[in-house]
């Protein structure tokens, strides 16, 4: 005999449901339901009920089913959620539930009513036991004669609280019955009642439930979001409104009858076949992640008693699977059967017990994703039921584009036993996706499919990382992208005869200025072979050997550069502006003998280092006027020799000497022309510091093919009316700098109104720094419309630039495109695993062609681990995370050693530093993880102050990615390559932590 009570603790599954409606919504004001469930039927032609027989079929039924009359409240003096069955002694609910009737006579309108029936957050009241509701709606007028026709619609509505679907068999089994005898028989003393069940289940110990839930989720990181390819952030404190997408596929004859012959073959159920495909394509589709973890809900009617109860058992467990890489398909789904299996045996332990076991885990990441999959001899928006003598077929709720679904992905597949077919529908909110991203996202999982299932070349062989989500499209796009193969004139040759080439071609046009100084192109090659063959006879310079010069900007620098290269030397910049100790360490470790220096260096450099002052040279009396073409054509140099080393510090801040090859810088340079970024007849202001490798583009590239070269002063770059001065009387048409440089000169040609200064420049070129929105937005604010910007992208291993895009300075686009490929440069975009990624998924890059660079002086370890021989090509891991968009476009999105875990979660410091220069004021900025606890953000500003950096990272970043201390700079510390240096940057205090 079961003990007859009206009222108990809520049961689990309600808990979670009372309270999921509070937490991941707002109850104040509830904008949508997410707990409706809505069945919608139609009397087929020639099929009537008589409604006062329904009526009284339908109380019959609610009766019998005490959880359709059930309450749930809080009590707060438990601090429990109770339910209460509602009884007619009740004097406050004589109707335990409500029937409504209304009138349609369009689509439209009865769209609209049962668009009410799924997102009215009115319709149900749990606090009064209202929690099923029957809607019939007629067709244009109400009946009079008490009959429902074939063109009127009946609903039937519950909440989930108290309802799930395996109930509505039984409910519509008891309302048949009543319907057709006018009775229900049953006993509550001997007949389980739910109420009964959730005592039960309150008391039940489940120790080996516990110890195994305990362990399957072992070291797993249930707060750690899967990185999908998300839209938009979950941001802090966000209430859902949980607009949802829906977007189904048929799986085909084809396709289902190789699923069906490898299910059979290798004896693994459907159910497993399918969940293991999906964690394949999750482990593609988060870029390798290897420790997934889902949820997937189960009906939990574990005894047969519990199969004839209206009420709410549903449970949701987590399923976990720990990939591996190189794992067969075969392997991986053997892994998931066994998991699954065992998963399924303690699947009735409530997910409450264990998420309680992880009191630590405040946001499980795993129930935002969902698993399920569904076997039924008709779909369940696709059946026929029968009440009385009456057929009626369902009608889909969720025939429109945006529907509500609590999970932010989930995955259904169904298994249609009628017509033995499968489907698949993915939902995702609309909070965090694009329409068209889960439309890619659905195509990439049938394509997946097909790969395994239906492929000609075996794909269930290969390891799991070797499985591809790219779509054939995009492949194509993506082999089209790197089609950048072009000839040039002439073979590739050496710098300094390039340089000659140009001299015969046109003596006496101007080849480099300075102020009032000038030099043409036969002069500056007199002085460049006077200083050559000074060091040939002097100092016995041999080919190949590494000469360093440390000189300001003069006639002297560029004199002494091509000097250099014409000895058959390699080049080594200095930077004026670095201290002595470097120097010192930068020429002892490039084992030059030998630093070519002027007046204004020389003092930088003791008796133990080998100096010579260029300007001595020149101006020396006795100096020939007769040159010795011998000496210098004897020396024998090629196109792959090394033409010039310079230092970078790279990410690891120890300096590495990059060694280029004549042959690479030649073929960046025609590489750069062949994009029209530059031309011929171009004038060039030199901007760029002699230790950045642009430096040489603005050199030695414009005297390649005849420019002129407009040097200005040693602080002419900072000095914004010199260089207006500049720009506007030498009638320059090129300029590159860095970004941050260019943003400040374009702020003072806007405040100062001399946007004149730059009326003769035909291109602008950034580099070294990602191209801001807030910069190009100024661009535009100034106008300069015969101009072109370009952002440029590139790193000193591949010889300057790699990439090339025209800037639309009139776009909306949030973020500025690197471009695409140069001419005769190769990018690939590979994961760990050197797998291409997909389109829109990051990838570290690799650069190929021409410019690739010969190694690292004297770092032969090094060398090799940035240098990769891919399909017999070499190429350059640049160690950039860069995405590809549906253009083709390539974008920048970081480095892959900024990429961090903190606290468990995955962090992409450069995705805050984006944001954080969304903010007018903020010029510059850097994030970086201060011992292993902390995010601290660093920002160059005048303006702000931390309260209000942190409320504009609240409204557009989730809450793990909002830095914990704001450090404001009037200026950040930058190293010798005008970089921020992350060495210089002062400690925090983290007392002033908010974590």
């Amino acid at each position: 005999m079961l003990s007859f009570s009206f009222w108990a603790p809520a049961s689990f599954a309600q808990a979670r449901i009372w309270l999921d409606e509070r937490i991941r919504f707002d109850p104040d004001k509830p904008q949508v339901a997410i707990y409706n469930m809505p069945f919608v039927y139609r009397l087929q032609p020639g099929h009537t009920l008589f409604i006062k027989q329904l009526h009284h079929a339908l109380h019959l039924t609610v009766e019998k089913h005490l959880s359709l009359h059930t309450s749930l409240h809080f009590d707060i003096e438990k601090n429990l959620l109770m339910q209460r069955v509602i009884t007619h002694e009740d004097k406050n609910n004589i109707n335990m539930f409500s029937i409504i009737e209304t009138t349609y006579e369009t689509d439209e309108q009865l769209n609209k009513i049962l668009h009410n029936e799924k997102r009215n957050p009115h319709i149900f009241d749990h606090a009064q036991g209202l929690v099923f509701r029957c809607h019939i709606i007629y067709y244009k007028q109400i009946s009079s004669i008490n009959i429902l026709s074939d063109k009127d619609i009946l609903i039937f509505n519950f909440h989930h609280a108290v309802f799930d679907y395996p109930s509505m068999d039984i409910f519509l089994h008891d309302l048949n019955q009543a319907y057709k005898t006018g009775q229900l028989t049953t006993d509550n003393n001997t007949t389980p009642r739910y109420i009964d069940y959730a005592v039960i289940e309150q008391k039940m110990s489940m120790t080996g439930a516990t110890m195994y839930w305990l362990d399957a989720l072992h070291d797993c990181k249930l707060d750690q979001p899967l990185p999908l390819p998300y839209d938009r952030h979950r941001l802090m404190n966000e209430h859902r409104p949980n607009r949802t997408t829906s977007i189904s596929f048929e799986f085909g004859q084809d396709l289902f009858h190789h699923f069906l012959t490898y299910a059979s073959s290798n004896t693994i159920k459907h159910e497993h076949l399918t969940l293991a495909t999906y964690f394949i394509f999750l482990f593609k589709l988060s870029n390798d992640e290897k420790d997934l973890c889902i949820s997937m809900n189960i009906d939990n009617r574990y005894r047969d008693e519990l199969k004839s109860i209206v009420g709410l058992f549903e449970n949701t467990i987590p399923l976990r699977c720990q990939l591996d890489p190189h794992w067969s398909f075969y392997q991986l789904a053997k892994h998931v059967h066994d998991t699954t299996t065992d998963s399924m045996k303690y699947s009735y332990f409530p997910l409450q017990r264990i998420l309680n076991q992880h009191p630590n885990v405040s946001k499980p990441a795993f129930l935002d994703l969902s698993f399920e999959f569904l076997s039924s001899m008709t779909r369940r928006d696709n059946q026929l039921i029968m009440i009385g003598d009456s057929q009626l077929s369902s009608i889909p709720v969720a025939n429109y584009n945006k529907i509500r679904n609590k999970y932010d992905f989930s995955v259904l597949i169904q298994h249609d036993l009628n017509v033995n077919q499968l489907s698949c529908t993915i939902n995702a909110s609309l909070d965090l996706f694009n329409v068209e991203t889960i439309d890619k996202i659905s195509q990439r999982f049938h394509s997946i499919l097909k790969q395994l299932f239906t492929s000609v070349d075996d794909q269930m062989n290969k390891s799991l990382y070797e499985l591809s989500i790219t779509l054939p499209n995009e492949r194509l796009l993506m082999q089209s992208m790197n089609n950048t193969q072009v000839s040039f004139p002439a073979p590739l040759t050496c710098i300094h005869h390039e340089f000659v080439y140009q001299v015969i071609k046109h003596p006496q046009k101007l080849a480099v200025e300075l102020d009032d100084q000038s030099l043409t192109y036969a002069e500056l090659l007199y002085y460049v072979q006077v200083l050559s063959l000074h060091l040939l006879n002097k100092y016995g310079i041999a080919p190949g050997e590494i000469i360093c010069q440390c000189v300001e900007r003069s006639l002297s620098m560029v004199i002494g550069i091509m000097a250099i290269e014409m000895t058959g030397g390699v080049y080594c910049p200095l930077s004026p502006r670095d201290p002595e100790h470097r120097l010192h360490t930068l020429i002892q470790q490039a084992e030059s003998r030998l630093v070519l220096v002027h007046w204004t260096t020389k003092k930088m450099f003791n008796d133990g280092i080998v100096s010579l002052d260029i300007g001595s040279i020149l101006t020396y009396n006795d100096v020939t006027s007769d040159i010795d073409d011998d000496r210098l054509s004897s020396i024998t140099v090629t196109s792959s020799d090394i033409a010039y080393v310079i230092f970078t510090s790279g990410s690891t801040g120890v300096p590495k000497a990059v060694k280029v090859r004549h042959m690479n810088f030649a073929g960046c340079i025609y590489s750069l022309v062949g994009s029209n970024t530059l031309n011929k007849h171009d004038t060039v202001v030199q901007m760029a510091r002699c230790s950045f490798d642009l430096q040489l583009q603005e050199i030695l590239g414009s005297l390649m093919i005849g420019v002129t070269v407009v040097l200005l002063h040693p602080k002419g770059t900072v000095d914004f009316d010199y260089l207006c001065h500049i720009l506007l009387t030498k009638e320059v048409t090129y300029m590159q700098s860095v970004p941050s440089l260019l943003q400040s000169f374009f702020i003072f040609l806007e405040q100062c109104d001399k946007a004149n200064a730059i009326k003769h420049l035909r291109s602008i070129c950034c580099a070294g720094e990602p191209f801001s929105v807030k910069f190009r937005t100024l661009i535009a604010n100034i106008g300069i419309p015969h101009c072109n910007v370009w952002n440029l992208y590139g790193s000193t291993e591949i010889t300057l630039v790699s990439t090339y895009h025209l800037v639309d300075i009139k776009s909306n686009n949030a973020s500025i495109s690197v471009g695409i490929s140069l001419p005769n440069y190769q990018s690939l975009l590979l994961n760990k695993f050197l797998q291409s990624t997909c389109i829109s998924q990051k990838g570290e890059l690799f650069t190929g062609g021409v410019g690739v660079f010969a190694g690292y002086l004297g770092h032969d370890n090094l060398s090799a681990k940035a240098l990769l021989e891919i399909d017999g090509e070499l190429f350059y891991r640049a160690g950039d995370l860069i995405h590809m968009d549906e253009n083709g476009l390539l974008h920048y999105q970081g480095r892959k050693d900024h990429q961090i875990k903190l606290h468990g979660q995955r962090i992409e410091l450069g995705e805050i530093e984006r944001c954080l220069l969304n903010i007018t004021s903020i010029s510059a900025c850097v994030v970086m993880k201060w011992n292993d606890d902390y995010l601290v953000a660093y920002v160059q500003s005048s303006d702000n102050n931390d309260q209000e950096l942190r409320e504009h990272c609240q409204s557009h970043l989730p809450p793990h990615m909002i830095p914990s201390i704001f450090i404001i700079l009037d200026k950040l510390p930058l190293n010798p390559n005008g970089k921020i240096d992350r060495k210089q940057l002062p400690s925090p205090d983290i007392s002033l932590s908010t974590w």
